[in-house]
């Protein structure tokens, strides 16, 4: 069974009710024993990463058993999800927060460290298309088992107790989140680069539509990233910020599956990805390539306007590949001229041309509306026009053809 987005967000609504009636009906069972907000918190974090997880190994499409690098990213990501379930479940039977602050925080890194290191990990993996280096996938491992053993040595070191509040087991805690925090922060700038390689390659070849095929992982990085950077206070802060903290931190890991999900069940989005992963390898070969002889960029020029002539830049679902083979000249030479024109990059210019033709429309076609104007300009939607129209002339399509009509009067 595949639950389309839509379909699961009214799911989860559902789930979020019958989450409320169960905390309820565990403080009526545990009568005379006053729950602390903090157990309400962790009793909800099993329920819902337990849910993620079962979502993740059940709930996607059957034909991604043979895409390689969509299954590692996914196991990756349930492994994540496993590993938060597990550390909720013993922080609520266990009560390691009651034991003290300390005690508890051993616990989170045990299992946030290596949580962490595999969701960014299966960022990176969806991005690089599973070209990730073992350099890369040792810095996780690595800062999992040295906070392990960090945490397991100062434990030992603490003879009368296994679990006392001790200045060796304090040291070991702070120094282990800040091993979190520079995990983080190396991950995060790994695919912070690996998202501004993809968005440029995007930009250079694909439509301005296109580029959201990466928005739901530029906003997983950036607040992995930043609940990263607030571990090394958080972590001491009183009950009441912790709880702030916690939901942060579950809207963070919601979103990151939701959206993971989202992109498991659209295949032309992942096509988009594979596709702009090779035109992104592919990048720097046409950057290198990118002087021209004047000869060569008149030849160009020409067949571009002829192009343009034509209207083919009205076709909807372009690419610089598709330009390029209808103009029958290299792709490398469609990338250097562009180098040489105010835009420099495709979906820029082929913005522009759009625009200019929406232009000309709104002013001598005024019976058109904008579904009309988008569709014969090549734009998916009317929104998508609208939205591009605003941002590249500062005003929305009706206040240019109000603008248009007082002049000419």
């Amino acid at each position: 069974m595949v639950l389309k987005l839509r379909e699961f967000k009214q799911l989860y609504l559902c789930f979020l009710a019958i989450l409320a009636k169960m905390c309820t009906f565990v403080a009526e069972k545990r009568q005379k024993r006053v729950i602390i907000p903090i157990d309400h918190i962790q009793f909800a974090g099993i329920v819902l990463m337990g849910t993620l997880t079962l979502m993740l190994l059940f709930l996607l499409p059957m034909w991604h058993m043979g895409d390689r690098v969509f299954r590692r990213s996914r196991w990756l990501m349930t492994a994540s999800t496993s590993l938060l379930t597990l550390q909720f479940l013993l922080q609520y039977t266990l009560h390691f927060r009651q034991m003290g602050v300390t005690q508890a925080v051993m616990v989170n890194l045990l299992f946030f460290i290596p949580s962490a290191w595999l969701l960014s990990t299966a960022v990176l993996n969806l991005l690089r298309q599973g070209r990730v280096s073992r350099f890369e996938w040792c810095i996780g491992a690595t800062a999992s088992l040295l906070v392990s053993a960090l945490l397991i040595g100062a434990v030992i070191l603490d003879k009368p107790s296994s679990l006392a509040d001790t200045p060796e087991l304090q040291s070991a805690d702070l120094v282990s989140a800040h091993i979190f925090l520079f995990m983080l922060l190396w991950y995060g700038w790994l695919n912070g680069r690996e998202l501004w390689r993809m968005k440029r390659a995007m930009k250079n070849f694909y439509d301005d539509e296109r580029k959201d095929v990466t928005s739901w992982m530029t906003t997983s990085v950036v607040m992995l990233t930043v609940m990263g950077v607030l571990v090394p206070w958080a972590i001491y802060w009183p009950g009441p910020w912790v709880i702030a903290y916690t939901i942060l931190l579950y809207f963070t890991i919601y979103y990151c599956v939701i959206s993971f999900y989202s992109y498991g069940i659209d295949r032309a989005r992942q096509k988009m990805l594979h596709e702009a992963e090779q035109n992104a390898t592919e990048t720097g070969m046409d950057e290198e390539s990118s002087y021209m002889a004047e000869d060569d960029r008149q030849r160009v020029e020409q067949a571009v306007n002829r192009w343009i002539e034509r209207g083919g830049h009205l076709n909807s679902g372009i690419t610089m590949q598709t330009v390029a083979a209808e103009i029958k000249i290299p792709r490398y030479q469609l990338a250097a001229w562009l180098k040489t024109t105010e835009w420099e990059l495709f979906s820029p210019w082929l913005t522009y041309l759009r625009i200019e033709e929406a232009k000309r429309l709104i002013t001598s076609r005024s019976d058109w509306s904008n579904d009309a104007i988008a569709q014969h300009c090549g734009f998916s939607s009317r929104s998508y026009f609208q939205t591009v129209f605003r941002k590249q002339t500062g005003m929305t399509p009706a206040n240019f053809a109000k603008q248009v009509a007082g002049q000419q009067s």
